[in-house]
Order: structure tokens, then C-alpha cells, then sequence
């Protein structure tokens, strides 16, 4: 689908490779198992986040149906300890964000459109990895306003802000304040005048409670969905693009692209934000939310 252009880089120290999977909670008994797994086992990973270890438990799911045996080496942390892992090939394949997992391999990328920064993204993995197609699902830095703020407003983008007359204050955490796409981004992007409060962790309650405005959140957190939150569409690009990708060993790719692809091509953003919810209100369980969601969408 896409034209693969890939660099490499610098394996991680040996001591990074030696935690890795240390911390791994739902996965074998051996933390190393995944380097000594049979050749023909997909080893399946995800971070330490409810999100990324339900897509990974999705792609396990759907690759045991297709005939593939799977190795499970859940909740290993982030990207330090996970991605000499995935370089050796002690792990096979693992959903990732573009933009975020982009800048980790490369801090010069810093803007681009969704596939621009795939683009950018595959360039920069080293060789023995591949992106298989990214789906339209993000978890990425987002403004986000209330349902009621943006029916007054009539807002649907980042640039109708420019339009409101009252104050606008923005929410988010305190480095928000410094980062190129905070106020300063606002202003030199979309040349929109912004206030900001630190909130931290209460950026969704001061949203609800009126103190500030606009907010701050990750695409896929479950108060767009339990909340009726409108997130704001970003036409110029000022936040990077992070669209949820699978990274995998090249040498496995051609084998399971076809079933991995297909999930992606099924996964939207208010699909991911109602397995979040599904998660963290519902308290469902990870095994049956990737069970229930591969039937819905044909492919159990």
C-alpha cells in the first residue's frame, strides 16, 4: 500500500535488552520466553496501557483464528525497554502510534499529514522492521471542547476557534505551555489568542466544570465517548499525527499482513474510544472486548 523507505539505526545497549520484558504481567513465565519461541510463533506485544494491550490482544486473537500459533508478552512498559526487543526479534509485532513512535526514532520529525508522517515513520525504522498499514484510529494530542461549547460556536475545526469572542482558555499539562503546538502554536498556525491553565490531570473535570474551554486529551480517551466531547479537526497539521500502526519483523510480514491489515482497516477512532470505555468503565474483560469487537466487525 505504501512505499517502504527504512534507515537504520543503533541497536539499544545490552542492558536494555537484558529488562526488557521483565515487567511483562500477561505473558509467559519466562520473561525471555519470546527469544527462544518456536520459529513459527508470532510473538505478540504491548505496552503498559489498557488501549495498546486491547489492539494487541485483537491482532492475537485474529492471528489464531487464521491458523497461527501466538505467544503472548503483554504489559512490558514503553518504548526503552519494548523496542530492542522488537529490533531482535524477540518480539514479532506490536501496535504502535506513527507520530509518536516517528519523533521517538527521529526528533526532527515534528509536522506533517497522516501520511506524511507514515511516510516519514517507515523511513525511519530500521531494516529488519515494517509498518504495515496504519488505521484511521489515533491516540494522539487533540482540542477538545464540549458538545455545548461547539454547538454555540458552531465549531467542527481547530481554525473555527477564531471565530468565538469570549476568552478562550486553554487546558492541558504544564508543559503544554512550551510545546510548539501549545498556545504559541495556536497562534502561529491559526492565528487563534489563547489563554492557558495548567490542569494536569483534572483537564477533562475543568472542561465539564467551565474553567477552561478548550482541553487538552488523547484522542481515545473514554470521556470523548461518556461525555459527548466534540474533538476538533486539525487542518493545517499543528498536532502530530499518531494513527495506530502495526510494527513488525520483515521477515514475518508477507505472512500475516493480510490478516493484520484487515484489522487496521476496521479500527476508527470511535472504535478505539469505545474499547476504552468498554475497559476502564465497563471493567470488561481484555480477552473478551478483542473477541467481541473481531465479531462485530467480521473477523472471528
Amino acid at each position: 500500500m505504501f512505499t517502504q523507505r527504512r534507515t537504520r539505526i543503533a541497536l539499544a545497549t545490552a542492558a536494555a535488552l537484558g529488562t526488557a520484558l521483565a515487567v511483562s504481567g500477561c505473558a509467559s513465565s519466562d520473561p525471555l520466553a519470546a527469544e527462544t519461541a518456536d520459529a513459527g510463533t508470532i510473538v505478540v506485544g504491548s505496552q503498559s496501557y489498557y488501549s495498546n494491550e486491547i489492539i494487541a490482544e485483537i491482532y492475537a486473537q485474529a492471528l489464531e483464528n487464521a491458523g497461527f500459533t501466538v505467544d503472548r508478552q503483554f504489559d512490558i512498559g514503553q518504548r526503552d525497554a519494548y523496542m530492542p526487543e522488537l529490533e531482535s526479534g524477540a518480539i514479532t509485532l506490536f501496535p504502535e502510534y506513527t507520530g509518536n513512535l516517528a519523533q521517538w526514532l527521529d526528533s526532527s520529525i515534528t509536522d506533517g499529514t497522516a501520511d506524511e508522517v507514515y511516510d516519514a515513520l517507515v523511513s525511519a525504522l530500521p531494516d529488519n522492521l515494517t509498518a504495515l498499514d496504519y488505521s484511521s484510529a489515533t491516540d494522539q494530542d487533540s482540542y477538545t471542547v464540549t458538545r455545548a461549547f461547539a454547538d454555540e460556536w458552531d465549531l467542527t475545526s481547530i481554525a473555527d476557534l477564531a471565530n468565538v469572542t469570549d476568552p478562550l482558555t486553554l487546558g492541558g499539562p504544564a508543559e503544554l505551555a512550551d510545546r510548539p503546538y501549545g498556545p504559541t502554536g495556536l497562534k502561529s498556525t491559526y492565528g487563534i489568542d489563547i489563554g492557558f491553565s495548567a490542569t494536569g490531570d483534572t483537564t477533562v473535570e475543568d472542561l465539564l466544570a467551565g474553567t477552561i474551554n478548550v482541553a487538552n486529551i488523547y484522542t481515545a480517551d473514554p470521556a470523548i465517548q461518556t461525555d459527548d466531547l466534540v474533538t476538533l479537526t486539525d487542518p493545517k497539521g499543528l498536532l502530530l499525527p499518531s494513527n495506530v500502526v502495526p510494527i513488525v519483523n520483515s521477515d514475518v510480514a508477507p505472512d500475516i499482513e493480510d490478516v493484520i491489515n484487515a484489522i487496521s482497516a476496521k479500527l476508527t477512532p470511535e472504535g478505539l474510544i469505545a474499547l476504552n470505555v468498554q475497559s476502564t468503565v465497563d471493567q470488561e474483560n481484555t480477552a473478551d472486548i478483542a473477541a467481541q469487537w473481531l465479531s462485530d466487525n467480521g473477523l472471528s
